[in-house]
């Protein structure tokens, strides 16, 4: 069944791609709105060219698009959807029996602040 071939091979690139703690941060950042390179940099504790580095990444793989206005550069989810589909996983996330009451904290905090956005 070749479409299954192709069905898998393109989800796992793109999982591939979300593979990367900053990169989710970005998806779930933009998930509610634009954001330019310096804010995206300082919600994430990162550096500029450090966050440009992960954007591209993600604008390659038409997850992100991007708006310009004058020098500055805003980005946005490519589908609203992908955001949607991220806190799904952490909803799944913190049901796992086997997780920390830590990291089941940290991820219902986190779905909970996302949301807002």
């Amino acid at each position: 069944m070749p479409f299954r071939r192709i069905a898998s091979k393109e989800l796992a690139e793109m999982l591939s791609v979300l593979g990367h703690p900053c990169r989710l941060r970005i998806i779930e950042e933009i998930g509610s709105g634009e954001r330019d390179v310096a804010t995206l940099a300082e919600l994430l504790g990162i550096s500029h060219s450090g966050t440009s580095q992960h954007l591209s990444h993600l604008r390659a793989h038409r997850l992100v698009a991007e708006r310009r206005e004058g020098r500055r550069v805003f980005y946005h989810l490519a589908n609203p959807e992908l955001s949607k589909w991220l806190l799904s996983g952490l909803k799944m996330l913190e049901r796992n029996a086997d997780t920390s009451r830590e990291i089941k904290t940290s991820i219902r905090r986190a779905r909970a602040a996302w949301s807002k956005s």
